[in-house]
């Protein structure tokens, strides 16, 4: 292979668009971004800590939610940074291999997420349909297997996807119209037929996040069902307000999910500005609301948090 042919199958940067048409208002949008992001990094930092300090919540449901607070770290802090250059600094700049390995993190770790969400889903089933054998059926053992599948599930899926793209030609230009390196947005840069390599990305994306929401929804079914079948409606309501919180983080993730899926594999009409912001939002709104909907609905948490703020500044 000659030196010209090398160099078309590694470039050596990519170049960061942004959000296309919006160029003029990246240092405005940067502010919302930066803003949540900070508060992503206090929620989840928080969360972390009072689940660590406070024994009383080492409980199966705080376990998963500490897994999914170190997830929402990673996934806000391997885009938001490099984010905010791109609009406050105009780095748009990125190398080929730092891309790859942001597109890695990106991936696997929204995977993860999902398979949080659907351990915790399994969580509060357990909890409200066989709520004696709770603690017997989830122990730490089991939690942490539970937790080591979904990391290797989100790892092993994943990986192929910077091994297949480093293998690829780049003879086109080297912009990604994105203000990430997301992965069809990378994948349309190579001079070569790249339908394989797509399909394989959707159905996985597709095949994960269809398991786990069907799961999911299959669990909530029969704790509706469970719930409803309980003698008085106070039960019922208490019962109820332990999935809130999960319902809730749950909608605004996959909302955003289908809607980016979708929009890849049939919203050829959908402007670039709209698909780009709300994949932005698909990265950034759930690590920022997921410690703000638990911090503000666990009861736990909220008298934790509140017991400490008021001993610190007493």
């Amino acid at each position: 292979m000659g030196p010209a042919n090398k160099s078309q199958l590694s470039p050596s940067t990519f170049w960061l668009m942004g959000i296309p048409g919006l160029e003029h208002l990246h240092v405005w949008i940067g502010i919302p971004f930066c803003s949540m992001y900070m508060v992503a990094l206090m929620g989840n930092v928080t969360i972390l800590a009072v689940v660590r300090a406070e024994r009383t919540l080492h409980e199966p449901m705080f376990l998963f939610l500490c897994m999914l607070s170190v997830t929402d770290l990673v996934l806000s802090t391997s885009t938001l940074p490099r984010m905010l250059c791109l609009f406050w600094m105009e780095a748009h700049d990125i190398t080929f291999d730092a891309c790859l390995a942001q597109m890695f993190f990106i991936h696997s770790f929204t995977a993860m997420e999902s398979g949080f969400f659907l351990a915790m889903a399994i969580d509060r089933y357990v909890a409200i349909c066989d709520p004696l054998r709770h603690t017997t059926i989830l122990t730490n053992s089991r939690i942490a297997k539970m937790g080591a599948v979904v990391v290797l599930r989100g790892v092993g899926f994943f990986s192929p996807h910077p091994i297949l793209l480093k293998q690829l030609p780049y003879c086109r230009t080297r912009i990604i119209a994105h203000t990430y390196c997301e992965f069809m947005a990378v994948v349309k840069l190579a001079c070569v037929d790249t339908g394989a390599t797509k399909r394989y990305s959707l159905s996985v994306a597709s095949v994960i996040g269809s398991c786990d929401g069907f799961f999911i929804a299959l669990s909530y079914v029969l704790i509706l069902r469970a719930v409803f079948r309980l003698p008085s409606r106070e039960a019922s309501l208490k019962a109820l307000g332990t999935c809130g919180s999960h319902v809730c983080v749950i909608l605004v993730f996959y909302s955003t999910a289908v809607f980016t899926f979708l929009t890849h594999r049939f919203g050829h009409n959908v402007a670039p500005q709209i698909h780009i912001f709300i994949a932005n939002m698909y990265l950034l709104v759930p690590p920022f609301l997921n410690p703000i909907v638990y911090g503000i609905r666990t009861k736990k948490i909220r008298e934790y948090v509140l017991s400490f703020l008021r001993v610190k500044f007493s």
